[in-house]
């Protein structure tokens, strides 16, 4: 049974545990979606300290000077660095609405926020998978097959055929 998501909030979280292949899967299903048209956005979450800019640079050098904000601009694209100075790090909402409007947003991490999730799950990694603690995750992407006894409405996804993954999106988007 899938979960159609509303045209205002069309986010969907991937997870699953490091090295599972999260980045490398949604390389491939951003530049798919992008290929066809698709406004797609993306908020990969951090816990280490990030380092945008060298520390020379003018944009590093009004940071650390003590700028709230600093934007870097180009013909080409545009960042915002903002530093929290131990202000307690914004929620996965307040990140999604500072994001332009898209037709989806995919958030790498943030895996205790209750939104619907695709899990990468590579069994060879020697770690459980995550969908039988979480009932967000709607679908797990795997290299495996589905075990007996998986959760009723979890779909299995083959991870090596991202055009399986590709078609999940597609259903709960209402695109197919």
């Amino acid at each position: 049974m899938q979960r159609e998501l509303s045209p205002a909030r069309r986010v969907i979280g991937v997870v699953g545990r490091s090295g599972s292949g999260k980045t490398t899967l949604l390389e491939t299903v951003v530049a798919t979606l992008a290929q066809r048209g698709l406004k797609v956005n993306v908020i990969k979450h951090s816990h280490h300290d990030l380092e945008l800019e060298p520390p020379r640079k003018d944009s590093a050098r009004m940071r650390m000077a003590g700028a709230a904000e600093v934007m870097v601009a180009s013909p080409y694209r545009f960042a915002i660095v903002r530093e929290l100075r131990g202000a307690p790090e914004p929620g996965l909402d307040e990140q999604l609405a500072r994001l332009a409007p898209a037709d989806l947003t995919l958030v790498e991490g943030f895996k205790s926020w209750p939104l619907p999730k695709l899990e990468v799950y590579r069994a060879a990694a020697g770690q459980p998978p995550l969908y039988p603690d979480d009932p967000h995750i709607l679908a797990v992407a795997s290299d495996s097959p589905a075990p007996d006894g998986l959760r009723p409405g979890v779909a299995w996804l083959d991870l090596n055929a991202p055009a399986t993954v590709l078609a999940w999106i597609d259903d709960i988007l209402g695109q197919r």
